[in-house]
This record gives C-alpha cells, sequence and structure tokens, in this order.
C-alpha cells in the first residue's frame, strides 16, 4: 500500500487543514494539536520576527525580474490531500516550470518540518496547474541564501504520511501529553503547554500517577 493510500477517505469531504500545520506536527504533535484541537494561538520573539520575515511576501502580487515571473503570496489548496494556505513566492520559470520558495528565519540549515511544508505546497500546485512541481527552496532570512529542495519519492513519501497524521489527529479531538525538549524554550504555546510541569516525566504526573498505583 503506498503513502497516498494512506489518507483517510473523508479527506475531500472534510473542511481543509492549513499547510502551515503540517510544519508544526512535525516540530511537535502537542503543538499542532493545541492549535486545532484546543485552539490556542500565541506569539513571541521568534513568531513576531517571522511575520516580519513574510512581511513582502504576504503582500499579494507578481513582478517579472529575468523571464522570470513572480507570484507573491499565491493561494494553494488540495481537495486530495486536504490543505489549504498559500506560497510566500511561486517562481514560475520561462519553460512554464513552477518553483515555491518559502520564507523562514535562521540560518542556511535543512529541517525536516521545513521541507515537508514545501513539499506540501508543491503537492498543492501540482494539483492546481497539473504539472509535475520538482524542486523548490527554503529562504533562510538570516544568512539570506536559499537552500534548494529536490521533491523526490522519499520527501513526498514522508510529506504524505505527516498529512494523514495530521488529519488523524485532528479527527482524534486528542491533545498528545507533553514531553519537554530543548526547543521548546523557542516555542510560542510555551506558557500554555508548560511541558515541564505536565509532561510525562514532571513530578506532578509521577505523583498523580502513584494516586492510582496499587
Amino acid at each position: 500500500m503506498s503513502a497516498n493510500d494512506q489518507l483517510p477517505p473523508s479527506t475531500e469531504e472534510r473542511e481543509p487543514l492549513p499547510l502551515s500545520l503540517l510544519n508544526d506536527l512535525l516540530y511537535c504533535e502537542r503543538r499542532a494539536a493545541l492549535k486545532t484541537v484546543e485552539g490556542y494561538r500565541s506569539a513571541n520573539e521568534h513568531t513576531n520576527r517571522g511575520d516580519i520575515v513574510h512581511e513582502h511576501a504576504d503582500l499579494a502580487g507578481f513582478e517579472v525580474a529575468k523571464g522570470v515571473t513572480l507570484l507573491r503570496a499565491l493561494p494553494a489548496w488540495s481537495r486530495k490531500f486536504g490543505l489549504n494556505g498559500k506560497c510566500d513566492i511561486v517562481e514560475r520559470r520561462p519553460d512554464g516550470s513552477l518553483f515555491p520558495v518559502e520564507f523562514k528565519l535562521g540560518k542556511r540549515r535543512k529541517w525536516e518540518n521545513d521541507d515537508a511544508q514545501l513539499c506540501a505546497q508543491a503537492l498543492c500546485l501540482e494539483e492546481m496547474f497539473e504539472i509535475p512541481v520538482r524542486h523548490g527552496a527554503i529562504f533562510h532570512a538570516d544568512s539570506k541564501r536559499r537552500r534548494e529542495v529536490e521533491f523526490h519519492e522519499e520527501l513526498r513519501a514522508r510529506t504524505t504520511e505527516a498529512i494523514r497524521r495530521l488529519h488523524e489527529l485532528v479527527r482524534s479531538s486528542s491533545v498528545p501529553p507533553a514531553e519537554y525538549r530543548d526547543a521548546c524554550q523557542e516555542c510560542s504555546l510555551f506558557e500554555v503547554c508548560l511541558p515541564k510541569a505536565t509532561g510525562t516525566e514532571s513530578r506532578a504526573t509521577r505523583l498523580a500517577r502513584q494516586l492510582f498505583e496499587t
């Protein structure tokens, strides 16, 4: 059975989920659940900087440079995968090919969640325009450098599996338990999640567990 076959059969009938939630899911499933199931939204220094980075790309429109058409804030969706959102920039090359570019904070480095989010955009574009989208790029704001991403079969399979997990998470309406990691400190939902206090290895959790032990 392929990864595509594992998608829930009701995907097309359900309200589509934001593309950005794939990034949240692969960063932390609890974070994705707090946003989708509990409806929490918050901001911190990192999200505020992210808003600044996206400020220009979020202005819908287009421009032409050296024969390449730059489409900014292009709406993207997929009925097949139950996703919607927008691409920061999509470059339409002279040969008609499409090349999505996602803006991210930080220096040039590889993160699976960023690559999967970009790949999901490519899946949407392929469905919308009925042409293959083979490559894209992450633009890293701090280093002002691009990192090209190839949408090979392995990445497509990982992305499709993440999409399946995201739909399952929302359908289950459950929030996974907290598990503290170093990256938790940078999360905008840190004060909501309280991973140190509510995590599976926290003192409070251990004491609560002992109440039911015989």
